[in-house]
């Protein structure tokens, strides 16, 4: 089953839809915490005087979103007390997952970078779960609350939403904590710390949404479970995931070894990476084991594990055969290009000589408006042609752009210049976007959701977000203009995956 095309009037006329407009919001919602862990954060901890190699690696603190289909079952089937029979399965999730970002964002703001950098660390990390866990729900939301039809259209809505959130935590963070008294030659700790209050007010946005929109229809589970079994399903997650930190910090000592070893082979960048890879995968590897001895001895009822974990994989392997390892390769490398040079966007920006000002008003203000454009093109585009040529052209034109930034690299600093690159960047940027969004919402079984969803949003971002933590020691070793350069590159190849699964798939899949 394909998703019928429609004519240019039909499209149009979809966007003003209830539900089109409540994605808006919650859009809002899932795009303000992002840029608090990313560039924002990032000018915070640069005017306190952090290295930039340090201010980078903060960038793993949304790894959260790479790993979330780790507890998006939690999710799909733990019922919280008192919230879920007040609100219902969805919105008593994403409750909670809103109060949780305010309070990671207060924790933030409490602290200094100078004097407990760590804390702040911490902070960040929270604040990447809690937001994770909060697009693991209205991911959730959005396919459950509208047919296949409106999918790209709510994605680009939700994607409008995202962006005017980052713009607030973006350029109005830029705005304020410079408002309140911080700059890059006299540092405020007390500014930075307002801004984030602010933020956090900011995030009772999300909360009225989610009080004032209605639980959607609810999918049948196969098995219902007692309290009890919720419980212990609870324990294997919290004893997964401590077996994981706790390996991840045991490895520190033997990661250095093993990266010094390397160094002596190959690029001492390259042997850096390649052990906080394998120090991830050992980690990851002992989480597992901890987990499978916990369902041996039937701490954790197999079948629920089953049902939660090994269905939805299985159901999607049924469904795609042999193109599904393309499919999932394509998912994992679309976003490689923008992705990898966002982490050092703002840090270029300010080493170039740009201010505050005019990062905010330029690649904030204006480059939302770009990418809202872009977002609402592609969503059209995707009902009117079809998503798979949309993800072509998005997926061109996102590692095109990235070549502009290397001339922009080499050129004085001019607000016209930075306005143009900004302009073509965010408008690829969000037509790439709302096609990719659109074509993951449609491969989603949505007896699934959740954790099928979580899966492909997380693979999406996995390897980028390694990659982008190495991004501030890449502009080191090479400069800038060859490492934008080289993150154009790097999404070729992406061009090759999504022309391989069109014509292994010349439709985009439908739901189910």
């Amino acid at each position: 089953m394909t998703t019928p095309q429609r004519s240019w009037s039909e499209a149009i006329a979809a966007c003003f839809q209830g539900r089109v407009i409540t994605m808006l919001f919650l859009g809002f919602s899932a795009g303000l915490p992002l840029l608090l862990i990313f560039s924002s954060l990032s000018l915070w901890l640069r005017e306190a005087g952090v290295a930039r190699s340090t201010v980078t690696f903060f960038s793993w603190a949304a790894l959260g979103y790479s790993f979330k289909f780790v507890w998006a079952p939690l999710v799909d089937r733990l019922p919280l007390p008192i919230l879920t029979n007040l609100l219902g399965r969805r919105r008593a999730w994403l409750f909670l997952s809103q109060l949780s970002i305010m309070g990671a964002l207060l924790f933030m703001a409490s602290n200094d970078p100078l004097d407990s950098l760590t804390l702040v660390a911490v902070g960040a990390v929270l604040l990447g779960f809690s937001s994770a866990t909060q697009d693991i729900v209205i991911d959730a939301y959005r396919i459950e609350a509208a047919d296949e039809t409106l999918q790209a259209l709510m994605s680009s809505s939700y994607i409008a939403g995202y962006r005017i959130g980052m713009l607030f935590s973006g350029a109005g963070a830029l705005w304020l904590a410079s408002w309140f008294g911080s700059g890059h030659e006299a540092y405020n700790y007390s500014a930075w710390s307002q801004t984030y209050m602010i933020m956090a007010a900011a995030m009772l946005i999300g909360l009225g949404t989610t009080l004032f929109v209605r639980e959607p229809e609810a999918q049948a589970s196969a098995h219902k479970y007692e309290t009890l079994d919720y419980l212990r399903f609870l324990g294997l997650f919290v004893v997964a995931t401590t077996v994981f930190a706790l390996s991840f910090i045991a490895a520190n000592t033997w990661v250095d070894s093993f990266a010094g070893l390397l160094s002596s082979v190959v690029d001492k960048l390259v042997a850096s990476f390649v052990a906080e890879t394998s120090r991830l995968l050992v980690s990851l590897a002992a989480a597992l084991i901890a987990a499978r001895i916990m369902v041996r001895l039937h701490i954790v009822s197999p079948g629920m594990v089953d049902e939660t974990y090994v269905t939805p994989f299985r159901d999607f392997f049924d469904r795609f055969g042999k193109v599904a390892l393309f499919i999932l390769l394509l998912v994992g490398t679309y976003r490689i290009s923008d992705i990898v040079m966002g982490a050092v966007a703002n840090v270029f920006y300010d080493d170039m000589g740009y201010t505050k000002e005019q990062i905010a008003s330029i690649t904030k203000t204006f480059g939302l408006f770009m990418t809202i454009a872009g977002g609402f093109l592609g969503g059209l585009m995707a009902i009117r042609y079809g998503v798979l040529r949309s993800l072509w052209i998005g997926a061109f034109l996102a590692a095109a752009s990235n070549v502009l930034f290397a001339l922009l690299a080499v050129s004085e600093p001019h607000t016209w210049m930075l306005a143009g690159v900004i302009a073509a960047d965010n408008l690829s940027g969000g037509l790439a976007s709302a096609a990719f969004v659109a074509y993951l919402s449609g491969l989603t079984n949505r007896t699934f959701t959740a954790m099928q969803y979580a899966v492909f949003s997380s693979l999406m971002t996995l390897m980028p977000k390694l990659l982008a933590g190495y991004s501030g020691s890449m502009v080191d070793a090479v400069g800038y203009p060859a490492f934008f350069i080289g993150s154009a590159v790097i999404g070729i190849p992406v061009l090759f995956l999504v022309t391989h699964v069109g014509k292994k798939m010349p439709h985009a899949p439908s739901q189910r």
